[in-house]
């Protein structure tokens, strides 16, 4: 058995100076984190407890935003008054997510770090993973891989990002505020998590010893039309095959903005400016909806076993869009 050492630093300010030491980790809720541990895949020599760190609010901002601090927990996120008034996209997917129990553990700030849930990844019998072992392969390239990404991959790792959170925060646009030795810093959800390229093994662009304080959404257009789907093999705790994050803003007929991120088909959230733009002045059809789903799947690529989530993503983000415009959602 390693030896742990634990610390609870009575602010962020030390939180940061401790983690600067190699080896230390964060720990809120510790819903990823712990059994990435149990199963040898995490192995921190110091874990820094931050639940009692500030972080814990909801709060309006001055631009008629929200901020949701990095401790709140998933299920204190979903069922907030104005999460569910002004955001409700984020809510339901939230509510997506995990469980009940799970939920009310789970953070904000541990949501945006989720690993994947790759088996290769999360079990060490296999050796050839290049997130937990650089340079050792990626055995799902050749292996089952019905999860894993068509969009974004590279030669070293076609894992996918889990969380349905930060699907919805993408599409949202919102922005991660995080701190570290070198001060403050706002990093905007769609640059927040990385492609793997050569470097599978980082996830996120975070620095050694950085803290998530909060995430920022702006004020919100799209309360009214929204859709989150989720197609997954079953009805409750598991994890997307392929989800789509949808939202409009519609005036006069014509589609005056669009907001639409996918899940479960990339190592981060799937978000396509171009596929937006390209519903926006028209108003939503057929073609409208073609188009968009054209640019937001350019490139894909199947390795086997997720072939068909080229087609079910195609027809997830036609679906998506049609509840958001109808309100059904």
């Amino acid at each position: 058995m390693d030896n742990i050492d634990y610390q609870r630093p009575a602010s962020v300010d030390e939180a940061i100076r401790l983690a600067q030491q190699p080896g230390t980790a964060f720990i809120g809720g510790g819903t990823n984190l712990l059994d990435l541990m149990k199963g040898g895949v995490a192995r921190p020599m110091r874990l820094l407890d931050v639940t009692r760190l500030p972080g814990r609010e909801i709060a309006q901002l001055p631009d008629g935003g929200l901020r949701l601090g990095a401790g709140v927990p998933n299920s204190d996120a979903a069922n907030h008054r104005l999460v569910r008034e002004r955001y409700p996209l984020l809510a339901r997917a939230l509510l997506s997510g995990a469980s009940a129990q799970l939920r009310n553990m789970a953070t904000v700030g541990g949501n945006l770090m989720q690993r994947t849930r790759c088996s290769y990844f999360t079990d060490t019998g296999f050796g050839a993973c290049n997130k937990r072992e650089p340079g050792s392969g990626c055995a799902a390239i050749g292996g089952f891989n019905r999860m894993h990404a068509i969009l974004g991959t590279s030669e070293a790792c076609i894992a996918t990002h889990p969380s349905d959170m930060c699907v919805a925060l993408a599409a949202l646009r919102a922005s991660v505020r995080v701190r570290g030795a070198q001060g403050e810093r706002t990093i905007p959800m769609t640059e927040f998590h990385r492609l793997p390229a050569a470097r599978p093994e980082l996830d996120t662009v975070l620095q050694p010893g950085e803290l998530i304080l909060s995430v920022d959404l702006p004020a919100s257009r799209f309360a009214q039309r929204h859709a989150y789907l989720k197609l997954r093999d079953r009805a409750s705790y598991a994890f997307a095959l392929v989800s789509v994050a949808a939202a409009l803003d519609e005036r006069d007929g014509a589609v005056a903005d669009a907001a639409l991120a996918l899940g479960g088909v990339a190592h981060k959230p799937w978000r396509v400016l171009a596929a937006e733009q390209a519903l926006v002045g028209r108003p939503l059809s057929d073609a409208s909806v073609a188009d968009a789903t054209r640019l937001l799947l350019d490139g894909a690529r199947g390795f086997g076993h997720n072939d068909f989530k080229i087609e079910l993503a195609r027809r997830a983000v036609a679906r998506a869009l049609a509840q958001a415009h109808a309100g059904t959602a």
